[in-house]
């Protein structure tokens, strides 16, 4: 049974539907990413599992108990805030020792726990400092052991990295999954970095417009995405829909305008879509030398813009069935105007519906 469980819940917010009978079990001791661009309703899930958001119909339960209508004030959970939500008047012991003293623990327990947290997030030593004089990263390490402190059953993230620079998120996002690892807190983390979420989490959930996409697991997600949503969020650029589809043994045979493409088959793959998708760096691109006309897998296209990425080039290559964007790793690039054949693995292209 999932520990936590969101069964057929509504949101909305004035008379305009966020959430509609949305369902989503986490196990126990996973961590899981919500996944999507602003307004999917990301926030909204997560803010409704805190309690600071009540729904208008379905229900909440977690650990099978109705959790529906129980106040902020009597759910264990710890969130960790975009903002880091840190006092600033109090140093980075008092910040964290806050919620215990709230439960009006003894000093001494309060000493002994904040020590050993602060341990756990690498800042032992920083008791006396107030937040100002501390790094993006090193608040919210603060802010992550303030919401750990408590022992919470649930541990929730809304987008606690987007304030702070690349090369620091990295870091972050690293510490962030040693901790949730090392206690084996089951975690909601929301995100619109998909870099992010598949480098941390056990499962992601992709949103669009309050409803889930596709829940899988971030591998699974990368190379086989279910939707042309999921697929254009996650970095599969060029889509093809096909006027035909054949189903053979082992694979699909799809045709446009004359062109054959074939796909390789797999169980999970939709029995009638017609749209294949496949990513930029995955398309391969030679100059073209003779006839490819009515190859398979194969179109004949001219570069009409060229872009500098700086590992290699990005073209648009224009085609008779529309434009495809490739990548290439390349010290000599190819020029605007050149012809050049496309070939498309039957192992890179996904369908989707």
């Amino acid at each position: 049974m999932a520990l936590v469980q969101l069964k057929d819940v509504s949101v909305a917010y004035h008379k305009q539907d966020i959430l509609k009978n949305f369902n989503l079990d986490i196990e126990k001791g996973k961590l899981i990413s919500l996944l999507g661009p602003s307004g999917c309703g990301k926030t909204t899930t997560l803010r409704l599992i805190a309690g600071f958001l009540e729904a208008r119909s379905g229900q909440f339960l977690f650990k099978e108990t109705d959790y529906t209508k129980v106040p902020v004030n009597r759910r264990n959970f710890g969130f960790v805030f975009q903002n880091y939500a840190l006092f600033p008047h109090l140093s980075v012991f008092d910040n964290v020792a806050f919620g215990l003293r709230l439960r009006k623990l003894s000093k001494k327990e309060i000493e002994k726990r904040v020590a050993s947290m602060l341990e756990i997030v690498n800042l032992s030593g920083f008791e006396k400092r107030f937040t100002q004089e501390l790094s993006g990263g090193q608040r919210q390490r603060v802010a992550i052991a303030r919401a750990l402190i408590i022992e919470p059953d649930l541990l929730l993230f809304d987008e606690p990295l987007s304030n702070l620079d690349a090369n620091l998120r990295v870091s972050m996002r690293v510490e962030i999954r040693r901790i949730q690892q090392e206690l084996g807190i089951t975690t909601v983390y929301v995100s619109h970095d998909q870099e992010e979420c598949f480098s941390i989490s056990d499962q992601v959930a992709v949103m669009n417009q309050g409803i889930i996409e596709q829940l899988d697991e971030p591998s699974i997600i990368y190379k086989q995405p279910k939707t042309t949503f999921v697929a254009d969020f996650i970095g599969f650029k060029n889509f093809i829909t096909f006027d035909e589809r054949e189903n053979l043994e082992n694979t699909v045979r799809l045709q446009v305008k004359g062109v054959d493409f074939f796909v390789n088959r797999r169980d999970d793959q939709s029995a009638s879509a017609k749209i294949a998708a496949i990513r930029p760096d995955n398309i391969k691109a030679e100059v073209v030398t003779g006839n490819v006309k009515n190859q398979r897998n194969i179109l004949k296209g001219t570069v009409t813009v060229c872009t500098f990425l700086g590992r290699g080039y990005q073209f648009i290559v224009e085609t008779a069935i529309g434009p495809f964007t490739v990548n290439q790793e390349t010290e000599a690039p190819f020029e605007v105007g050149q012809h050049l054949k496309l070939i498309f693995p039957e192992d890179k292209l996904v369908l989707v519906e």
